[in-house]
């Protein structure tokens, strides 16, 4: 029965945790399958053709595990591959972008910042949206080189990354943003840190909640929903290269697989 099938969703890493986990609150009934992709990691450093035959490589994966619709929770992989993963594949895709609409909505000095990968913001979706999206309004884009390594390598506690982070957001700052987009799913960990170093004006954009309820929307679209309502799904977690990366962010004890993904 397709409706019991799984909601496949994958990132680079750790980072689409922080949309599995409002995905899995919205839908507690629905199963799902996380591949963090950490072998491969971090997207935004790799070019736009190794984004998107790796992409499609973690999809294909997703696909022969039967998932009946699939989040793309990486803002580096939606914005380069997305576009190509609906036209090859015959099921539902929830791609993530970063939040400009509502930051541009709410901004009141009409200046924002976009902190996101290289990848992320060379990308022509990402150009598109700003476009669409930040009209009138002076966006200011940071790339957050070395963030997404010291988050999967679990230094979330560490002098040196506040120090990094402090030094990506000092050009924003200077600009005087009063809205500060997350454009890289890994970065709401950084929340307690950026909460820390920012000045109270300065609002944090997330769209987390934004994306499940997307991820809800389709599945009652397409009648995808699991129909055992007063059930707990099963949820199963895959990594490509260390386990420990992956189980470090999880509940103790919850089980993580190797997979090989594109061989």
């Amino acid at each position: 029965m397709q409706q019991k099938q799984p909601i496949g969703i994958f990132d680079s890493g750790v980072g689409g945790l922080n949309l599995w986990k409002p995905i899995q609150e919205l839908l507690p009934q629905e199963n799902t399958i996380y591949i963090a992709d950490n072998a491969f990691s971090p997207y935004g450093k790799r070019s736009k053709d190794e984004i998107i035959s790796r992409t499609f490589q973690v999809v294909e994966s997703l696909i022969k595990k039967e998932c009946k619709l699939i989040v793309v929770a990486c803002n580096t992989a939606t914005t380069n591959a997305i576009d190509k993963l609906r036209e090859k594949f015959d099921l539902p895709f929830v791609g993530i972008e970063p939040a400009l609409k509502p930051a541009a909505l709410q901004s009141q000095t009409k200046t924002i910042g976009v902190l996101a990968t290289q990848g992320t913001l060379s990308s022509k979706l990402f150009e598109k949206t700003s476009h669409t999206h930040a009209q009138g309004i002076k966006v200011v884009e940071q790339i957050g080189t070395g963030l997404v390594t010291a988050i999967e390598e679990n230094g979330l506690e560490t002098p040196a990354l506040k120090t990094l982070l402090s030094n990506h957001l000092k050009p924003m700052l200077e600009q005087n943003i009063d809205r500060l987009v997350l454009g890289c799913t890994h970065y709401p960990y950084l929340v307690p840190l950026l909460e820390e170093l920012l000045p109270p004006q300065v609002v944090v954009v997330d769209n987390s909640m934004a994306i499940a309820r997307q991820t809800q929307y389709l599945l009652e679209k397409n009648k995808l929903q699991n129909p055992a309502q007063n059930s707990k799904g099963e949820h199963l977690f895959y990594c490509t290269g260390h386990e420990a990366q992956l189980k470090a962010f999880l509940p103790k004890g919850t089980p993580v697989e190797q997979l090989r993904v594109g061989q």
